[in-house]
């Protein structure tokens, strides 16, 4: 991938967006391979391409994926995503069914067997972060439960409902920790930092004061139905590699649970083609120049409750974020770092191992569980240029 990222930006005819879908976690990464992908997309930036970047799927804990047997490394962020040149894509879920609210904004004659499980959209969706796992505050409090760890938690729970959860299923999100240096369990072998905070990431309500490159930048919806039942529907019509006519309702089409951030990537960067188009032509190298300018002017320094994304079919049709405030990216875990498991065999994800300490709230303005929150294309677009002249 990375040879296919350098044929792109050195070749006679560099394309004006790039959107990328794999990744790694950062310390899993070697320091090399962390300073050829920033370099790359720095030449990037520089030639006027714009970098989406897929957070990743598996929460914070995609260090713990990428480094099995080996799970001391905790919390963490994809190495892919995490650069200055970029920006980072996470993803959110639907917060109807979590409100019992899905007759609101759903056409409910298109909904159900035998046609499938397939419907029209009444207006804008709230949203909340995608995850899919016991450790979702908003799963917890949906199912009764009184917290997400210990013996009485919704992650050590028998309940059918949570027992059929997927573990580590969700959004990425958090601060750089090794741009440069190698890791080591050891602390005082540890030569790790992160990327420093870019000048852009500054001026919205909720960005930590941490001196670091924090991720993700935006988030759209990237839901694979797991956990409420709502996720994309995928035609993919090719024979030859396994598709199936897409034809009639989308029930008949590749089924349910299609997500991921990797679908919220594209669409960011499809999203960028429409701005480049209404720019003439031009290619906008990086957009989170003007994401954070217009966020920091939307929500001033106390956030806008008009575009507040819990407000649903009330939301400011002026907002160009959808603010997402409500849950979280917490995920379950088992091991002993950056783990807190009072008891039980399933503990959930927190900066302390002796406390409940997550740092994934979805929150006001800023937040590690979706950025500066969810795009309004049409918005995005038509208020692009105001910041440009």
């Amino acid at each position: 991938m990375h040879l296919a990222i350098e044929n792109l930006v050195n070749g006679e005819n560099p394309p004006p967006i790039i959107s990328i879908s794999y990744g790694q976690c950062e310390t899993a990464m070697p320091e090399t391979l962390r300073i050829a992908f920033k370099n790359l997309y720095q030449q990037a930036v520089a030639e006027g391409i714009s970098v989406f970047v897929a957070s990743g799927d598996t929460g914070a804990e995609i260090c713990v994926e990428d480094t099995p047997p080996i799970y001391d490394r905790g919390n963490g962020v994809d190495g892919w995503v995490s650069t200055p040149y970029d920006v980072a894509v996470g993803g959110t879920d639907f917060g109807d069914a979590y409100a019992n609210t899905i007759s609101t904004y759903w056409v409910s004659s298109s909904v159900g067997p035998p046609l499938g499980y397939w419907g029209s959209a009444r207006s804008y969706i709230p949203e909340i972060p995608w995850n899919d796992t016991c450790a979702s505050t908003l799963i917890a409090k949906y199912y009764d439960f009184p917290q997400t760890y210990g013996s009485i938690g919704s992650c050590n729970s028998t309940q059918a409902q949570i027992v059929n959860l997927p573990s580590i299923t969700g959004t990425n999100g958090g601060p750089s920790t090794c741009a440069t240096g190698d890791f080591s369990s050891n602390p005082a072998l540890d030569t790790c930092k992160g990327y420093p905070k870019p000048s852009w990431q500054s001026g919205v309500i909720g960005i930590p004061h941490d001196g670091v490159r924090d991720v993700p930048d935006v988030s759209m919806f990237a839901s694979d139905g797991a956990a409420w039942n709502q996720s994309y529907a995928l035609c993919y019509s090719d024979p030859r590699t396994y598709g199936t006519p897409c034809t009639g309702n989308p029930g008949n089409w590749a089924g349910p649970g299609n997500g991921g951030t990797s679908f919220a990537a594209p669409i960011v960067a499809g999203i960028q083609a429409l701005i480049n188009q209404k720019m003439n032509g031009a290619a906008q190298g990086n957009p989170n120049y003007v994401y954070y300018k217009l966020a920091a002017r939307e929500y001033g320094a106390n956030g806008f409750s008009a575009c507040n994304s819990s407000k649903g079919q009330i939301i400011s049709p002026y907002c160009v974020f959808n603010d997402v405030t409500v849950g979280d990216n917490d995920m379950d875990c088992a091991d002993a770092v950056d783990c807190y498991r009072p008891s039980g065999a399933v503990g959930v994800e927190s900066i302390s191992n002796s406390a409940y300490q997550p740092t994934c709230y979805a929150t006001i303005g800023y937040d590690f569980a979706t950025g500066i929150g969810t795009i309004n294309a049409a918005n995005l677009v038509n208020n692009w240029e105001t910041l440009l002249n």
